[in-house]
């Protein structure tokens, strides 16, 4: 795991006092490893942004089948009994996923992610890395 950068908590508790519900959010490098998060317990964290590495590859593929389309992976929604998980590209190797209870409405929590991706997206950024260091 790598240290979390404390200059985004501000950042990420602005998305969580904006909107209503948010339960965890998660900062993670496209291999799977956690930049940052706001609410949860550091484990969890883990354990989402793990989960993540998979699924934005997985999206990535499937957006590569699609006509006309640049083949990259912009944002997952998953509803979930109870809530919903999101996760968005947020700058080169990158991304922001957000859990959240069903208050949260999808619209207005993609619209204030993408805001918030456009604001900070160059510092939401993890460089390569091969065995473990940066390269």
């Amino acid at each position: 795991m790598i240290q979390q950068r404390g200059n985004f908590d501000w950042m990420l508790q602005d998305l969580a006092k904006g909107v209503p519900g948010i339960q965890m959010i998660v900062v993670l490098s496209a291999d799977g490893l956690r930049i940052a998060r706001h609410g949860g317990d550091p484990d969890t964290a883990d354990r989402v942004a793990a989960a993540c590495a998979g699924l934005q590859s997985l999206a990535g593929a499937v957006a590569q089948e699609i006509p006309g389309s640049e083949g990259e992976m912009k944002m997952v929604l998953i509803e979930i009994h109870g809530g919903y998980f999101y996760l968005m590209a947020a700058g080169p190797n990158a991304y922001l996923a957000v859990l959240s209870d069903v208050r949260a409405e999808p619209g207005y929590m993609s619209a204030r992610m993408s805001d918030l991706v456009i604001r900070i997206g160059a510092h939401l950024t993890s460089p390569p890395r091969r065995n473990g260091q940066t390269v």
